[in-house]
């Protein structure tokens, strides 16, 4: 059985979270510094997707309170182009909005440092965007069971 990764995108630092293979749980997988390269950065999420065998990527949006998108959507828009074509795996993009809030909400006991929070923010983030993801996917089959 596959996993799913999870995504919360940012300019530079992305943070990651992969579900368990029975698509139950979420857990964090730490966070990546998008390099110059981009060919080392295809082949870091080439390496990821084949290694903890990935089969679909969950991509944070970032979406206005108002529900409109600005550039930081954009930019992120075109991330999942580019991440789709490189590894060739579908990608969902997932409405994001407060998890930052509910990331720093969980890490209020934390007592690192400014860099070592950011990295656990991110991270968090990601969780966080895949814990709703897998909660949807779950309540979506109990009502496809229900109407069938």
């Amino acid at each position: 059985m596959g996993r799913i990764l999870a995504i919360d995108y940012g300019d530079r630092h992305l943070g990651l979270a992969l579900s368990d293979p029975l698509k139950i749980t979420a857990q964090p997988f730490g966070t990546y510094i998008l390099k110059a390269s981009e060919q080392e950065n295809s082949q870091f999420f080439s390496k990821l997707v084949k290694e903890k065998n990935i089969e679909e990527i969950v991509l944070g949006l970032p979406i206005r309170m108002d529900g409109t998108e600005g550039s930081r959507a954009e930019l992120t828009r075109k991330f999942a182009s580019w991440l789709e074509a490189v590894t060739g795996k579908p990608i969902v993009l997932w409405d994001e909005r407060l998890t930052t809030k509910e990331a720093l909400k969980r890490l209020d006991s934390f007592k690192g440092d400014f860099r070592q929070k950011k990295e656990r923010e991110d991270e968090q983030a990601a969780v966080i965007i895949l814990e709703t993801y897998l909660e949807k996917k779950r309540y979506e089959a109990g009502d496809a069971e229900k109407n069938s």
